[in-house]
């Protein structure tokens, strides 16, 4: 059987996280993805990005960074500032199901990457745009980064201890969500342009999805004027218990977010009783009694470590250990899950990464590292038609 997206190609024209994270994600689906690259300029920015590099890799391809977001795809050297590179990626283009872009908003349409462009020579072409703001508006040429977004959109002023300055998440988590979002647009519409012959452009913008991300929040502010503020010990606005706890060895977080769980809880921890108690029999109970129950499960959560207490508990109270990164990546789950993998280049090289988290009955497409830069370009220039004199040509000219 084939992989899910076996068939599908892409031309991608990104750079830094958001855009390569999504095309990697459609990459371990199947999906042929080929990075245009502009060979003057070093190509995507990514792969100098430090601190850390896989000297046995080749040069241009030695960034973990650039690894973790670009594996299993192909490259091709292509300067779209010049009118030969963008003649020769419209010949490209022709052949593909589509154009995945990670750029600023004004920059698509000025390379000539959108559908309006390329639906001479390919009509069911699919143009997806990741931008920071838009495409269009106010601040389409406006410059856009993930903490930026985090920022405007509030999620700073719901992240961190409450005592302390707004926070960032831990992560990029916009660009990497805005990257899966822009993978699910660019497959839907390649699934309707299948269907009807006809292309289109897709957006997603960075500003957009950090804001939308909001969900419960924003609605309770849109419809009951709530403004949803940070808790101590990144608890939930509105159920408890659910939030961190002290044991004998460091944290817990439980996460009983449903009534069944708090009578439970109580009677793993020995005190039958507590569950039973009217002062917190329900969720508005048990909120309004948030910071004596707090006091109160320390003590007893005290009394056991960390993996004591997820002995006790079984897997029938929703909790889980507070990791720090190294923890987290020598956790045995995540290796029986088959969540790490590791790659090995042509030269013999190895690079190990997060695998996908998408499982399927049908075959996988056998991974490899991120290309070296333009290492595909002769190759797919010949299968879209160029002949040798017309890649010389170009090579010769500095275009490729």
């Amino acid at each position: 059987m084939l992989p899910l997206l076996e068939g599908v190609r892409i031309l991608s024209v990104e750079q830094y996280g958001a855009g390569p994270f999504g095309t990697q994600f459609l990459a371990d689906l199947g999906a042929e993805v080929i990075k245009i690259e502009n060979p003057t300029d070093g190509g995507d920015m990514a792969r100098g990005v430090g601190p850390h590099f896989l000297p046995e890799m080749p040069e241009t391809a030695r960034s973990v960074f650039f690894q973790g977001l670009n594996r299993g795809k192909r490259s091709v050297t292509l300067d779209l500032g010049r009118a030969e590179g963008r003649a020769a990626f419209a010949r490209l283009a022709a052949k593909a199901d589509a154009v995945a872009t990670n750029l600023r908003g004004d920059v698509p349409k000025a390379l000539g990457l959108d559908h309006a462009a390329l639906a001479e020579v390919n009509p069911r072409i699919v143009c997806a745009h990741l931008s920071g703001y838009g495409r269009d508006g106010e601040r389409a040429k406006w410059p856009g980064y993930d903490y930026l977004m985090q920022a405007e959109a509030g999620i700073f002023h719901l992240t961190g201890d409450p005592a302390g300055a707004p926070s960032r998440m831990g992560l990029s988590v916009i660009d990497l969500m805005t990257g899966v979002v822009l993978g699910l647009a660019l497959v839907s519409g390649v699934m309707r342009a299948r269907a009807t012959g006809q292309g289109m452009d897709v957006d997603v913008s960075l500003f957009d999805l950090a804001l939308f991300d909001l969900n419960y929040i924003a609605h309770w502010y849109l419809n009951a004027g709530a403004v949803t503020t940070r808790l101590p010990r990144s608890a939930h606005p509105s159920l408890v218990p659910c939030q961190a706890y002290r044991t004998r060895d460091g944290w817990i977080y439980l996460m009983c977010n449903k009534e069944k769980f708090w009578p439970l809880l109580c009677e793993k921890m020995g005190v039958p009783e507590l569950g039973r108690d009217p002062r917190y029999a329900r969720f508005p109970d048990r909120l309004r009694a948030r910071d004596e129950l707090t006091e109160l499960l320390d003590g007893l959560l005290s009394q056991r470590t960390t993996a004591e207490w997820l002995a006790a508990f079984g897997g029938a109270i929703p909790a889980a250990p507070i990791h720090d990164v190294a923890q987290a990546l020598e956790n045995p789950f995540i290796h029986a899950r088959g969540m790490v993998e590791t790659l090995r280049s042509a030269e013999g090289a190895e690079v190990t990464l997060l695998a996908n988290p998408v499982r399927s009955s049908v075959a996988a497409r056998p991974s490899s590292p991120a290309p070296v830069l333009g290492a595909d370009t002769e190759a797919v220039l010949a299968e879209a038609g160029f002949d040798a004199a017309e890649i010389a040509a170009l090579r010769n000219a500095g275009v490729v």
